[in-house]
């Protein structure tokens, strides 16, 4: 499988940063929700991608019949994926939060047929990261990461595979929960299922306790996620030979750096790219903001 020609062109468009009533939102609610951030077009586009991994997965069994699909390691299994991870309707809200020296750290495909049987309960409310939330101190606990996520079915109504959030939980670091994830406990309070339609997308902070809910409806729930993290942090994605394909050099130098490659500096400089920032004008996405004038001197993930 290749990166196909249609993902590779990267996008020229200016790009602005977060503005302060997005911020706002975000900071206090820990999400947003930004609608239409795909064309029509391109619903169908990633839809189509995302069916056929389904469908490859299924016929070498690693997916039963109308059986869920969370497949790690997006753009790995699915190349066509690749032109999400710095969409200009979305990546401007990654950069404005992190900065400049991120790469993506984790994604996933996601295809979940409904269910026709209620499953065994299980209080599925967490928080990503896994082991941060417990190693390390501090309340709340960093940021560390944000979260991209692409609907591509409609989840417009409850019940439908939708994403279930606590506004404003990236502020704790524990909700009340039961002693077992098999022991049936109320829902938490102010908990909401985020309803969107094909083409909007969330953005989310790690430290947001949230779920999914199972999928109850006649639609086929589809999704595509992007985890952003500092380039320090290790990359939990599987990447393969992605880095050895001739169509991952053809890639612009932004999305390379997303997905885990080293910048190759400026021509005369000892120093190179270095996933520390050390050199900020050798890391491509500093570069790029630079060029556009996105370097906004009162944030400061974005100071060199």
């Amino acid at each position: 499988m290749t990166i196909t020609v249609a993902a590779q062109a990267a996008s020229a468009r200016a790009t602005a940063a977060m503005t302060a009533q997005q911020r706002e939102g975000f900071e206090r609610d820990g999400f947003l929700l930004i609608r239409r951030a795909l064309t029509g077009s391109e619903v169908a586009f990633y839809r189509d991608a995302l069916d056929l991994v389904y469908a490859a997965q299924l016929a070498v069994g690693r997916v039963c019949a109308r059986g869920p699909m969370h497949l790690l390691s997006a753009v790995a299994n699915c190349r066509e994926a690749v032109g999400l991870i710095d969409h200009p309707k979305t990546f401007p809200l990654v950069w404005s939060i992190l900065g400049w020296n991120v790469h993506i750290y984790h994604s996933h495909l996601d295809v979940h047929p409904p269910i026709r049987t209620q499953p065994p309960y299980r209080f599925d409310w967490h928080q990503d990261g896994g082991r941060q939330n417990r190693e390390l101190e501090g309340e709340p606990r960093p940021r560390m990461s944000v979260k991209l996520g692409y609907w591509l079915s409609d989840v417009s109504e409850p019940g439908r595979g939708n994403l279930k959030v606590i506004p404003g939980s990236h502020t704790r670091n524990w909700i009340d929960g039961p002693p077992r994830r098999d022991l049936e406990w109320p829902e938490p309070q102010g908990a909401i299922e985020v309803c969107a339609q094909p083409g909007d997308a969330v953005f989310f902070d790690r430290r947001l306790w949230h779920a999914r809910t199972p999928n109850y409806s006649d639609i086929v729930r589809k999704a595509i996620f992007f985890g952003y993290t500092p380039r320090w942090v290790a990359i939990r994605d599987q990447l393969g030979d992605l880095h050895a394909e001739q169509a991952f050099e053809a890639l612009s130098p932004v999305r390379r750096q997303l997905l885990g490659g080293i910048g190759r500096g400026i021509a005369g400089q000892a120093e190179g790219d270095h996933c520390w920032g050390h050199y900020p004008q050798t890391t491509p996405l500093y570069r790029f903001l630079q060029e556009r004038g996105q370097l906004v001197p009162d944030c400061p993930p974005l100071r060199p």
